[in-house]
């Protein structure tokens, strides 16, 4: 190593079956700490079965046999691109191949395809395989409770993220349709230190194999880069640092910078998430994205036709999304968390009842979309922007919506142990489940964030309730 880094803390490590939801939201999620889970990968996973050998190594034939002509990207461990790792694209059987090459491998060559052990090739490691996308129908794992509340994959099981994207481009790639992942590599490979997509928060659970997590700064590798002349004060960061075994879940915080390293070989699950309680991260990390995309434009401002319009889709290209995207997703969680306050206040005529914990939730999200609305608006962000981004009634009758309405209502329902509705919701058509007039009473065309504040306020008031903007109330 050629820097000495200070490792003074460890991650803490909690039995996941002895912790509740409310106590997850807490002690980590809510502070935005990192916390090892485990007793949570259930031994039915097909994951923890299919993809794992008896003595607990990576079962690269099933991989072979089953997922062979998935096309997937690799990186090679041993370049560097700009601040990430060279990539290119494979098939998994190839990827396979180029495993079974690498000294010190846990897989020998088995079948008459595979390569033996040769001369010295690149570590290569699989990322980023949008694997549930491509097999939908093969359920490897179940996604735990405390993870569930994912707004940004139940958004993309049911919309499209960019505004500005080709259409027909969108509808037949897999590439950025979800942020659900499956990563496998060899004894070595690794990923350099970065902070997640969106500044979002992230779990990662080893299927098989071990890892060392490093967390914390902003440098390519913290082993090769700190230099005192080049990040003043580096060696004085406190780093901390973890082993995670076999059968055992990260959770990693919004904006945590972390560089990861198989200690064996190793296969994880990783999905990249957020919800009400770090939404105003992913609204900070657009700002200063688009920030940078303005200015690196800066000059060509008085000559552009539509510098905004440039400044947008540069920064959707960038960042994975801009304004009018972001915004458009705000603008559909808080219609679907009102009508499903609307049915919830039906159903038990007040928050008083059995499901007072969903309403709760509900409100919390409610909140946290008008916060970030607002910061919004202050910026005058899509301040004079002429056309409708979302309107509200017609949206109930786009079939998406009804089964995005009824996800999201089943999430808070398994969160917070309300079953008993699952009924409801899954027979239910988003008409049935709210009463509209309570919409239609005040203008439904959303066009900026001052008017998605009024709609969301409007419509609390009809339900008869006071909405307090600083209310982010604990999830019970």
């Amino acid at each position: 190593m050629a820097v000495n880094i200070n490792i003074k803390g460890q991650i803490e490590k909690v039995n996941g079956k002895e912790l509740s939801y409310r106590e997850f939201v807490e002690r980590y999620m809510e502070k935005n700490k990192p916390v090892i889970l485990t007793g949570l990968m259930d031994h039915h996973w097909k994951a923890s079965t299919d993809w794992v050998t008896p003595k607990g190594q990576p079962n690269f034939q099933f991989f072979f046999n089953h997922f062979g002509s998935s096309k997937v990207q690799v990186a090679d461990c041993d370049t560097r691109d700009f601040g990430d790792q060279k990539r290119e694209e494979l098939l998994v059987s190839d990827f396979v191949g180029r495993c079974l090459q690498i000294e010190g491998s846990a897989v020998q060559c088995n079948n008459e395809n595979g390569i033996g052990n040769g001369d010295s090739i690149s570590v290569p490691y699989l990322k980023d395989w949008h694997f549930v996308k491509e097999y939908p129908d093969y359920v490897a794992y179940i996604t735990p409770m405390f993870f569930c509340d994912d707004w940004l994959n139940l958004y993309l099981d049911n919309f499209r993220m960019n505004t500005y994207s080709d259409s027909s481009q969108q509808n037949t790639e897999i590439c950025c349709s979800d942020y659900r992942f499956v990563y496998v590599g060899v004894k070595g490979s690794w990923t350099p230190l970065h902070a997640d997509v969106f500044r979002s928060y992230s779990w990662s659970a080893n299927v098989c194999g071990k890892k060392r997590w490093n967390v914390k700064s902003c440098v390519y590798n913290i082993f090769d880069e700190a230099s005192d002349s080049k990040y003043p004060g580096f060696k004085k960061a406190i780093w901390l640092e973890c082993t995670q075994e076999a059968g055992e879940i990260i959770f990693v915080p919004s904006g945590w910078y972390h560089q990861v390293h198989n200690l064996e070989d190793t296969i994880s699950i990783n999905h990249n998430w957020f919800n009400a309680y770090n939404l105003s991260w992913v609204w900070n990390l657009l700002l200063r994205d688009y920030s940078e995309a303005k200015e690196y434009i800066e000059d060509i401002k008085d000559i552009c036709d539509d510098f905004e319009g440039l400044c947008q889709r540069n920064l959707a290209a960038n960042t994975g999304m801009n304004f009018y995207d972001f915004f458009t997703f705000i603008s559909y969680f808080s219609l679907a968390n009102l009508v499903l306050l609307c049915y919830i206040n039906g159903r038990d005529g007040s928050t008083t009842g059995s499901s007072s914990r969903v309403a709760q939730h509900l409100y919390l999200n409610i909140g946290s979309i008008r916060k970030v609305a607002s910061a919004m608006k202050n910026l005058h962000a899509l301040e004079g922007n002429h056309d409708c981004i979302v309107d509200m009634i017609k949206t109930f009758e786009d079939p998406r919506f009804s089964k995005f309405c009824i996800q999201v209502g089943k999430t808070y329902l398994t969160i917070h142990e309300q079953s008993n509705l699952f009924s409801d919701f899954e027979s239910a058509s988003t008409v049935e489940l709210v009463d509209l007039s309570v919409f239609k009473a005040h203008t439904s065309q959303v066009y900026t964030p001052e008017d998605l504040i009024k709609f969301i306020d409007n419509t609390v008031a009809e339900l008869g309730h006071i909405f307090i903007e600083s209310s982010v109330q604990r999830v019970a």
